[in-house]
């Protein structure tokens, strides 16, 4: 089967810079991710623009492609060697998946990608945490503890995979390399094969006795506690990162992060927009009309509110600085409210008389003007 052109497969020109392979790439990916998409053949088209920026991002094999084209590639490169090497974990950071590129490598294969040389710098997947959390909250700050689910590596083995008193030993098909490589001369010179050993899969070592604890995986899986400090002014979709909070792979790699995205709870009494908060309040025709002070809900407790003589309704009065506060400490914003006047739908004698008089009065005054 014929395969398609790597550079029509992103979409770009041959002269493409290696921003532009990865933002092409990214918005493909976006597309089809599994997580994304779930057409049948979403996972395959998957695998083939990963193929194409696994290629083209990485300058030796770019070189050999724009030399030979895919026979350059393919006989010089595993289908899995392929991948291998590419940096996948800028594109797939952040993005809000729940797995990383070695669990697709793993349905692409049916295994995960051996930790040879290149790939031992590999770190832990990121994770994503989602949160609610109260107005007050949001306002205050708040400082609490979650439980996160995650990879860690096994206490029993400390990761090694051995059952405790083993140590795991060198591979003796790849001599501790975690690679094969096959040598073979062709129609463009002599191409030397370089894939993932499969007696230790890619590791170096195999393991006599497995760990009784994680099975020989190294890793097992935990629901850790962990403090978290909320600061003051946080929005709804507001992400907070810990460092080297995220997944575990193995000893010596570096832990994945974990993300907190936060969520706000609906807020009966008020309205959120950005910093500034609204509110509607009822006030009674007399008070509107005569002018008052009355009691109103802020987010920092209850303060007087002066309305003027003649306020109608939908006016808008400002309360500097009642607002949420502004992240890194940079002030408030403002409250507004709202003032709706309350029509009376029933008078008694007394009241339609005075309201009458009221009628009159005011008629007599625009009549003078």
């Amino acid at each position: 089967m014929t395969k398609q052109d790597y550079y029509e497969i992103l979409n770009i020109g041959k002269n493409a810079s290696k921003s532009e392979i990865k933002k092409a790439y990214r918005k493909l990916a976006l597309k089809y991710h599994p997580d994304k998409n779930k057409d049948k053949d979403a996972e395959e088209r998957f695998k083939e623009i990963s193929e194409a920026y696994a290629v083209l991002y990485d300058d030796e094999k770019r070189k050999m492609y724009d030399m030979y084209g895919h026979a350059g590639i393919d006989q010089r490169y595993t289908a899995e060697d392929i991948f291998r090497g590419a940096d996948f974990s800028d594109i797939f950071r952040g993005m809000g998946f729940d797995f990383g590129f070695d669990d697709i490598f793993e349905q692409f294969f049916g295994h995960r990608m051996g930790f040879n040389q290149r790939s031992r710098a590999q770190r832990g997947r990121d994770l994503r945490y989602d949160m609610e959390i109260r107005l007050e909250d949001a306002y205050r700050g708040v400082e609490t503890e979650i439980s996160v689910p995650r990879t860690e590596i096994c206490d029993t083995c400390n990761g090694s995979g051995a059952k405790p008193g083993t140590t795991p030993k060198q591979c003796p098909r790849c001599g501790g390399t975690g690679q094969t490589r096959v040598s073979q001369r062709t129609a463009f010179g002599m191409f030397t094969q370089v894939g993932t050993c499969q007696k230790c899969h890619g590791e170096g070592t195999v393991i006599g006795e497995h760990c009784p604890a994680c099975r020989g995986r190294g890793t097992v899986q935990k629901t850790r506690k962990i403090d978290l400090k909320i600061p003051p002014g946080v929005d709804e979709g507001s992400q907070l990162r810990l460092a080297g909070q995220g997944e575990q792979i193995g000893k010596g790699r570096k832990n994945g992060d974990l993300y907190i995205v936060l969520h706000m709870k609906k807020y009966k009494k008020f309205k959120r927009r950005g910093t500034d908060l609204y509110q509607k309040i009822d006030v009674s025709f007399p008070k509107a009309a005569l002018g008052s002070k009355i009691d109103i809900d802020t987010i920092q407790g209850s303060e007087k509110l002066k309305i003027r003589e003649g306020t109608e309704s939908g006016e808008v009065f400002k309360l500097p600085g009642r607002g949420m506060p502004r992240l890194h400490g940079r002030g408030y914003g403002d409250m507004y409210v709202e003032v709706h006047v309350k029509t009376p739908k029933r008078l008694s004698r007394t009241a339609r008389k005075i309201v009458e008089e009221l009628e009159q009065e005011l008629e007599e005054k625009d009549r003078k003007y």
